[in-house]
């Protein structure tokens, strides 16, 4: 996967292309709506039509944000494709200890080893049927092989500026590794 997404300059951030921009307002409204407080706190207000410097700046402190955050992408209509990642911050890139091109656009389910990945499925099939749900905890895999416990996460529906469904989207601050 290149490390610019379609319709960005060479050499742009790629959370910071137009794609990236989009999906970080996606990811900021959608959780917004689902827990009714704003994913991270923020120095630009949450207006619903922000202008492009606005946006832009959101992107960037999302991506910049301790909380981790990523996305899925996928619908409940099609629930038979495989999900890949479509946004990850540097959050999660270094916890999965990935660069944003191996992380943004792999199978989300490989963010969990394969004894982990039905027990994330079915967590998967009961967000997407509640919209959101808060407090789980699960055990994850990064690039290398280490495990760890994610704790307290929340999970939401990805909507876009239509509110037609786009994915899924979790978020969380609480993390400790495993011995392996």
């Amino acid at each position: 996967m290149p490390l610019t997404e379609p319709g960005s300059s060479p050499g742009e951030a790629p959370w910071l292309s137009p794609a990236g921009i989009e999906r970080a307002s996606w990811l900021l409204a959608s959780h917004q709506s689902a827990f009714g407080r704003p994913l991270i706190a923020t120095s630009t207000p949450a207006l619903p039509a922000p202008s492009p410097g606005e946006a832009r700046q959101r992107a960037q402190e999302l991506f910049a944000a301790a909380t981790v955050v990523l996305a899925h992408d996928g619908s409940a209509d099609r629930p038979d494709q495989d999900p890949r990642l479509i946004y990850a911050n540097r959050s999660a890139l270094a916890l999965w200890r990935r660069p944003w091109h191996e992380m943004v656009g792999m199978p989300s389910r490989l963010t969990a080893e394969p004894a982990e990945r039905s027990s994330r499925a079915r967590l998967l099939t009961s967000a997407r049927a509640l919209e959101a749900i808060s407090g789980y905890t699960g055990i994850r895999i990064d690039s290398h092989g280490r495990r760890f416990v994610i704790s307290r996460a929340r999970l939401w529906t990805l909507r876009d500026r239509d509110g037609r469904d786009c994915g899924q989207a979790a978020a969380f601050s609480n993390w400790w590794w495993l011995l392996n």
